[in-house]
């Protein structure tokens, strides 16, 4: 894309050295290289989707100050059906898209219809809940303008629907008729949104730059008005580079900085460090379709390969808790900090283990991983733990974009990334890191980590299913506390930490407010 005059401009302003950035801009510095749509119907990654909850609003969103609640956003209001098999959502008054024309519950319906039937990856948000191409229209209705309802097949969770489908992308207002004005070979207008937000919101996307920069600029008519009217976003990929800009003041804000570089800002008088404990997993990821990873054993005898402490106490000191169970800390059904994670390095069983699967001398794997400033340094580590008992595993480093597709695509061994969920409860790591829906690899079920790695276990599915509609919630919970020590056994995947929404901050910059989902862009000023 043709860099603009804007662009150019906002880039001067803020290279421009020693000064501050402009009074009404917010200016990050993030790598933002895993960026490849706006599409809210196709958006697979946390970068992404934090941008996008910044521009469109969804039905409701989650307090930024305790992320187990919701608070109103499209909607002023709603009521759960006695059954729990109905939510009704009133909207506010006065809503417009950025051409002018009004928001109204069909828009919504649309929208949301509109992810299933485009049917990529984000349509699993809805399809999990009973909804397809056949009933979307029939369940999900705007009986008036101001009034949607969304009807379910089952009886499921309430405070979990509200989470899982009203606060998450899918439920955010798209602009039909300008749209479907672009509309390409019945594609619902996916490739116009692929560089464009045309959605009901505090900021519009004005330009994007793939490599180089995210500028967001303030709807005039959205209320309230954001406190800074335009937000840049410039690609950093090296995290020194992130804290020179900052120390600098040429960014407001440094979003992938190594402990290294936390320590300097923590130790700087005009510089502050902000964190927030996130469901995001960083996790160990293993192809089980392998015929050597197939083996459980050696699965298991990774698991004793890791240094949950040495690397808790170095590289992750910042970034990260140790955490091996699949539900992260303060959601729904989690085991505690203890019993959430019961491993530390033993060498010797991991030795006896790989004997026992077969493979006494050994064998040779390839680890791919992203740019995520920690991820390195981890590779290193496994691989020195590895070569202890006569594993090799070789290296290798990718852009994000690059590494999704490759997992997305069963094309690899193992990887280091992350997974995040949506919601504070743990059906929404069972629901992708464990269930799996259909592993033929026909399906193509990228959005499930579940399906990325072929693991499939019918027990599983049938017991995520089962606590999914218990509604004695002390019962429910202690199904997931279950399932949890099962997958210790199991070891589809090895988790290693759970992560922090950390960053760090120009003392000039007011208001900055992050939780576990994601930062509120709105609630800045200078």
């Amino acid at each position: 894309m043709i860099k603009t005059a804007a662009l150019a401009a906002l880039l001067g302003a803020s290279n421009a050295a020693w000064s501050a950035t402009p009074p009404d801009t917010l200016v990050m510095a993030w790598n933002i290289d895993a960026i490849s749509t706006f599409d809210p119907a196709q958006i697979g990654e946390v970068v992404t989707n934090e941008i996008l909850m910044n521009t469109c609003s969804a039905l409701v969103d989650y307090d930024p100050e305790d992320a187990t609640q919701v608070v109103p956003a499209l909607a002023e209001s709603w009521e759960v059906n006695e059954d729990e098999r109905s939510l009704t959502f009133h909207l506010r008054d006065g809503l417009t898209f950025p051409s002018g024309e009004p928001v109204e519950a069909d828009d919504l319906a649309w929208s949301l219809a509109r992810v299933v039937k485009l049917g990529f990856g984000n349509a699993a948000t809805l399809e999990e809940y009973g909804f397809t191409t056949d009933n979307v229209e029939q369940l999900i209705t705007a009986p008036d303008p101001r009034t949607l309802v969304i009807r379910f097949d089952r009886p499921y969770p309430s405070d979990l629907m509200l989470q899982a489908i009203a606060a998450n992308r899918v439920a955010t207002a798209i602009d039909r008729d300008t749209v479907m004005a672009q509309e390409v070979d019945g594609d619902l207008g996916n490739r116009y949104l692929t560089t464009r937000t045309e959605c009901a919101g505090p900021y519009r996307l004005r330009q994007w730059n793939a490599g180089e920069a995210v500028v967001l600029e303030a709807n005039s008519g959205w209320t309230p008005a954001p406190a800074l009217s335009r937000v840049l976003i410039r690609h950093v990929a090296e995290p020194g580079t992130q804290r020179l800009l900052l120390s600098r003041g040429d960014v407001d804000v440094a979003r992938d900085l190594t402990p290294e570089d936390l320590a300097a800002v923590e130790a700087a008088p005009d510089l502050e460090i902000n964190k927030a404990l996130r469901p995001q997993l960083f996790y160990w990821g293993f192809n089980n379709d392998d015929p050597i990873l197939s083996n459980q054993k050696v699965r298991q005898a990774l698991q004793l390969l890791v240094d949950y402490q040495g690397l808790a106490d170095t590289v992750m000191s910042y970034s990260g808790i140790p955490r091996a169970s699949f539900v992260p800390l303060e959601s729904f059904g989690a085991l505690d900090q203890s019993e959430g994670q019961p491993f530390s390095q033993d060498l010797d069983r991991a030795r006896e283990l790989l004997v026992e699967a077969g493979y006494p001398d050994g064998f040779s794997m390839r680890l791919i991983f992203g740019t995520l400033p920690y991820s390195a340094t981890v590779a290193q580590s496994l691989q020195n733990a590895a070569a202890q008992i006569g594993i090799n595993l070789e290296l290798e480093r990718m852009a994000n974009a690059q590494l999704f597709s490759r997992v997305r695509g069963r094309e690899y061994q193992m990887s280091l990334q992350s997974w995040q969920t949506s919601v504070a409860d743990a059906h929404g790591m069972a629901s992708r890191l464990i269930y799996n829906p259909d592993n033929r690899l026909e399906a193509r079920n990228t959005m499930y980590p579940s399906w990325n790695s072929a693991f499939y276990s019918e027990q599983a599915n049938q017991e995520i299913e089962e606590a999914l509609f218990e509604t004695d919630p002390a019962a429910r919970e202690q199904r997931y506390h279950a399932l949890q020590r099962e997958v210790f056994e199991l070891t589809p995947r090895v988790v290693l930490f759970q992560t922090y929404n950390i960053v760090g901050l120009n003392q000039q910059l007011k208001g900055w407010q992050s939780n576990g989902f994601r930062s509120y862009y709105t609630l800045t000023s200078k």
